[in-house]
């Protein structure tokens, strides 16, 4: 007899937890075997379940579900992670699907498109949800920026120049320049008022 696909839940609201315990537990191929109500908590859980797959929502406190991707695939690379959120910005979807995710639903996902993305997973699939490719196309991620870019831009937004960006950071005007140059590029700005535009935007910046 073919084993149960085994299936952790971590999401910080119970009912959603419950309400897909339910739902995956009523289907004769897969068993949910624990649930995790933050990210520290997915990957310890994971550890302990070496579970097939983890439902993991992508707003949740301590980690977030990028973060908890992270440590999972980095200690469990057999698990499949598949997200599901309802978060409306591209960017943390991107960063769990570079951290390793295999899948991301909204959470207005029908209940036949989440089971049958928990076996695709299995199977070797990676399944995006057609609303979340829209949202991606329609809002492109933003790469993220190294420290010392997040530093610069952070002096952007006090209207420093260059110059004064340089002496305050202790580094060569060139290397500012630079640093300039590679943030128009990563949030595709024309310049620097729309770079900080973009960055308050997706919330790149900490104010």
């Amino acid at each position: 007899m073919k084993s149960k696909t085994r299936v952790l839940i971590a999401d910080d609201h119970t009912i959603v937890r419950i309400g897909l315990a339910a739902l995956l537990n009523a289907e004769n191929d897969i068993e949910v075997v624990g649930e995790a109500k933050n990210g520290d908590m997915a990957i310890k859980e994971a550890l302990r379940l070496n579970p097939d797959v983890v439902i993991m929502d992508l707003m949740m406190p301590i980690k977030d579900g990028a973060a908890a991707t992270a440590g999972i695939r980095e200690k469990l690379p057999a698990a499949k992670v598949i997200i599901l959120t309802t978060f409306g910005a591209s960017d943390g979807i991107a960063h769990a699907l570079e951290a390793g995710a295999a899948g991301a639903l909204m959470k207005t996902a029908d209940d036949a498109l989440i089971v049958s993305t928990v076996r695709d997973v299995v199977a070797g699939k990676t399944v995006i949800s057609p609303d979340i490719k829209r949202l991606m196309s329609d809002n492109p991620p933003v790469p993220v920026l190294s420290e010392r870019q997040a530093e610069v831009l952070q002096s952007i937004t006090r209207g420093l120049t260059n110059r004064d960006i340089a002496k305050q950071l202790g580094i060569r005007q060139d290397r500012v320049d630079e640093h300039v140059a590679a943030i128009l590029k990563k949030t595709g700005a024309a310049n620097r008022a729309e770079a900080v535009a973009i960055a308050l935007r997706k919330q790149l910046l900490k104010l």
